[in-house]
């Protein structure tokens, strides 16, 4: 993200909602796939003449990358968002299935998965640059990229402060220096202005992102964040992990005086009789934020925030 990332936004959107996308082969065929593999990157490559430099990205690793991509594929939801923001949307090549937003962003090559992407699919694309999102999974997937020559760069997108970070990382790598600062900048001055004074006594907040188990987010996530900025408490602040696995009990035993949920309409697991134990759940007491805003940190954040200022003094009453 919820983050659903989703994720994930997610975060996705969160990893709840992300597939594996593993690329596999099979052992006995194992050579001569990669043979085929490397004739195929070596026919596809895009040119890579020009200036080059070396970065080192979220992972700690230093990749050299060209001094302005121009073709792009982008395997995380908020970095897409970013690129279309700061009006490098023409040169993306690729994207996962979860990136919704822009609409624009419907008419990029859809590759799949995020977490553990189809390395094939991507060389396919024939990109000069790789955004990947930093995790154990994608470490391998970058790996592999490079070794083929791909300028693949793991990076973090999990809070609010990266967004002004990310941006201007994509605008140098892109050759929009200037359209990321003025993004930047603007999305500093909005997140303040959207920001709520702290509360003497803010509500609690309940975020279950998966019912079977039940999951939640903590201190980590951004969607805790979003919530202390427009004035609640995250019920599960105390968790240091931006999600994890919990019991009925326990979210019962904190006694939230509201849920959030990504749904629409009344969740399904609210219907079942476990979940009574919840007064919130039983009260349906729910906050829902269904839109993609809230599953990432972008552009969209500010917003994000005004909608559950808006729904909680709509809760409060």
């Amino acid at each position: 993200m919820a983050c659903r990332t989703a994720a994930p936004g997610c975060s996705t959107p969160v990893s709840v909602h992300l597939g594996t996308g593993v690329f596999r082969v099979r052992a006995r065929h194992q050579s001569a796939s990669l043979i085929l593999l490397l004739v195929v990157v070596a026919a596809c490559r895009p040119e890579t003449g020009g200036a080059v430099r070396t970065l080192v990205d979220d992972a700690g690793d230093t990749v050299a990358v060209r001094a302005v991509a121009h073709r792009v594929v982008s395997l995380i939801p908020a970095t897409t968002e970013l690129l279309f923001a700061i009006g490098a949307g023409p040169e993306l090549v690729g994207r996962t299935r979860w990136c919704d937003y822009p609409a624009a962003a419907a008419h990029v090559p859809d590759l799949g998965d995020g977490i553990n992407p189809n390395v094939e699919g991507v060389v396919a694309a024939r990109p000069d640059l790789v955004v990947l999102y930093l995790s154990a999974q994608d470490a391998s997937a970058a790996r592999r990229l490079r070794a083929l020559g791909i300028p693949a760069i793991q990076v973090r997108s999990d809070a609010l402060a990266d967004v002004p970070r990310l941006t201007r990382l994509l605008g140098s790598l892109t050759g929009r220096a200037a359209a990321a600062d003025s993004v930047a900048a603007a999305f500093e001055r909005d997140l303040a202005a959207a920001t709520a004074p702290v509360p003497a006594d803010p509500p609690s907040v309940f975020i279950l992102v998966w019912d079977e188990p039940p999951m939640t987010v903590g201190a980590g996530s951004y969607l805790s964040e979003l919530l202390a900025r427009a004035g609640a408490r995250n019920a599960f602040a105390d968790l240091p992990a931006s999600s994890g696995r919990i019991s009925i009990e326990s979210a019962a035993a904190r006694d939230p005086d509201l849920v959030f949920t990504s749904n629409a309409a009344v969740p399904a697991f609210a219907g079942r009789p476990e979940w009574q134990a919840v007064r919130a759940v039983r009260e349906r007491r729910f906050i829902h934020a269904p839109g993609s805003e809230f599953s990432r940190p972008g552009p969209r954040a500010p917003l994000a925030i005004r909608e559950l200022r808006a729904r909680l003094a709509e809760a409060a009453r």
